[in-house]
């Protein structure tokens, strides 16, 4: 009999992190929500429903999952954090140059 590799095929457990960050008020960003399995999946329904970016990086949600809700994260956590929002930033601004350019114009 020859032996074969065989392939398992497994779908990992949904897990996701929101933050919310407010420049006036926040002196860093702080954990809205978390969860895996089902509450990964609303707060990624929830996100996709009100326009809100998704950045997918499974070891930063790793990190932040460890951070207690309402909690600011830590200051070692400040650089992965801040390249979430500079890509946030970045597709919200590039959304606006579109809207500016063909939001009026019926696009075929």
């Amino acid at each position: 009999m020859e032996a074969k590799n065989i392939k398992e095929t497994h779908n990992p457990i949904p897990k996701a992190v929101a933050l919310k960050y407010d420049i006036e008020k926040d002196s860093a960003p702080s954990i809205l929500a978390k969860g895996r399995g089902e509450t990964a999946s609303n707060i990624i329904k929830l996100a996709n429903e009100n326009d809100i970016p998704i950045k997918k990086d499974e070891d930063l949600v790793e990190l932040l999952s460890q951070i207690d809700i309402d909690k600011e994260i830590p200051g070692s956590m400040y650089k992965a954090v801040a390249e979430i929002f500079s890509f946030i930033y970045d597709l919200s601004n590039k959304n606006k140059e579109f809207m500016k350019d063909y939001g009026d114009k019926n696009l075929k």
